[in-house]
């Protein structure tokens, strides 16, 4: 795993929402099948849908920042590696 390059970074985490806004250095896009890793903490998912500026898309490129519903906490600083 350590020497697979991340897609992305959480740049920030909305609990109550349980969204994760990610800083993407890569493509992404709904159906992809992601894993979130920060430390001894992972767990994986697929991407069912996401937001840019309130706005529903389809898929991201990279340097966009995207908001993406989690199924756990994805906690700031949590690394995002396509599954």
């Amino acid at each position: 795993m350590a020497k697979d390059k991340p897609l992305g970074k959480v740049s920030h985490y909305f609990d109550k929402a349980m969204v994760a806004v990610i800083k993407l250095d890569g493509g992404l896009k709904v159906g992809d099948e992601v894993k979130f890793v920060k430390g001894e903490e992972e767990f994986s998912q697929t991407i069912d849908s996401m937001q840019i500026e309130h706005e529903s898309i389809k898929s991201a490129k990279k340097g966009q920042e995207t908001a993406v519903k989690v199924n756990q906490p994805a906690r700031e600083g949590t690394l995002v590696y396509k599954a």
